[in-house]
């Protein structure tokens, strides 16, 4: 038996009622569960957040920015600003609400229903629900054991069905990157009728200089497309502003895909100071890289198997105890990210925290050590 609101004298009431026909496939997805928030004396390191505040430029650019018009709609003078940046032309730049809006838009315009999109697993946790609202299906292929890409098994995944693969590099939640080297042969296996996605969003927090880096390869490459975001290194998470690189007629596609006018003007004019005060933004990036690299070595020390991690998050593979896991990093003030029965993501935060982290995760691994012992 299904209800509805009704009007009446005591006002809204519940009637029977048919339900209104929604696609299964939607019907059946967990819509996508924001990192839930910290109490005051707790740190919410569970949404990949920068620690720090705007710069004093990105301010004062949000406040002069008009809220009565609406924005630019094409982003023009931010496009031309990433196309200085990486020597492409406007037309090779995307904006969009977040790269994750991208990635959404470019599965949208080449995937639909009897289409295939092969990525990761795990990886981005809102990957599924892109492909399930395109009305395609996923590929999952399975991490390796050193929680990596198997960048092999993923080639051999592809069919006459594929439209779309997805490269996560630093791979969001485990950390870990693809190579260079990796990359180029992975590309010499796909088709080059199928789109190639290489998701950057993390790409800032990389040290290592053998990783692969997506716009260099462009112009080998015309399948791909490159994607990253404000959202991290550049601390406008809550501005929402990502941007791809690529072949103008894809990413005129995406475009035609976007909902109109959804990268507001403060959200364009801080990322372009972002670009005009790189250095100065990227050495924040640098010393939240080096406090990952400490927190990583202490895990370790801890008797943590955990990956090397390259963004701004370490990667704890909890198993079956994660949602215990979850629950005594938040008795220590922590707030982690749990995801199902494969482990915790936490982000690198403010420097006050890193006590509280490496408390709790002596508390769990000793209790992984008993369970496997």
């Amino acid at each position: 038996m299904h209800w509805r609101l009704a009007r009446s004298q005591l006002g809204l009431v519940l009637v029977n009622a048919p339900r209104v026909r929604l696609r299964p496939e939607i019907e059946g997805m967990q819509p996508y569960r924001q990192g839930k928030a910290a109490a005051e004396d707790a740190f919410k390191l569970s949404s990949n957040e920068n620690p720090f505040e705007p710069i004093p430029a990105v301010l004062e650019a949000i406040a002069s920015s008009s809220v009565n018009r609406y924005p630019d709609g094409s982003a023009i003078a931010l496009r031309t600003a990433l196309a200085d940046h990486y020597a492409l032309t406007p037309e090779n730049v995307h904006v969009g609400a977040g790269s994750a809006s991208i990635l959404s838009q470019l599965i949208t315009a080449a995937a639909g229903p009897g289409d295939e999109v092969v990525y990761s697993w795990r990886s981005f946790e809102a990957y599924p629900g892109f492909v399930a609202v395109a009305g395609a299906t996923s590929v999952q292929v399975p991490n390796t054991a050193d929680h990596r890409h198997n960048l092999d098994a993923m080639a051999d995944a592809v069919t006459d069905r594929t439209r779309v693969v997805i490269v996560c590099s630093p791979n969001n939640p485990t950390g870990s990157v693809v190579t260079a080297d990796e990359f180029t042969a992975f590309m010499a296996q796909i088709p080059e009728t199928v789109l190639v996605l290489l998701d950057e969003a993390y790409i800032e927090f990389v040290t290592d200089d053998t990783a692969v880096r997506g716009p260099q390869l462009l112009a080998h490459y015309p399948n791909l497309v490159v994607l990253r975001t404000f959202s991290k290194a550049y601390g406008l998470a809550g501005l929402r502003v990502g941007y791809a690189l690529g072949a103008e007629y894809v990413l005129d596609a995406a475009r035609a895909t976007t909902i109109p006018l959804s990268v507001i003007e403060p959200a364009q004019r801080a990322a372009i100071v972002s670009i005009e005060h790189q250095a100065e933004l990227l050495e924040r990036v640098a010393g939240l890289s080096v406090l990952r690299d400490t927190i990583w070595a202490a895990l370790v020390e801890q008797g943590w198997d955990v990956p090397k991690p390259h963004g701004n998050f370490v990667w704890l593979p909890t198993g079956d105890i994660t949602a215990w896991a979850a629950d005594v990093f938040s008795d220590n003030g922590i707030v982690v990210r749990a995801l199902g029965t494969d482990g915790v993501r936490i982000s690198i935060g403010e420097h006050e925290s890193v006590e509280k982290l490496l408390k709790a995760s002596e508390e769990v691994v000793r209790k992984l050590r008993t369970a496997e012992g």
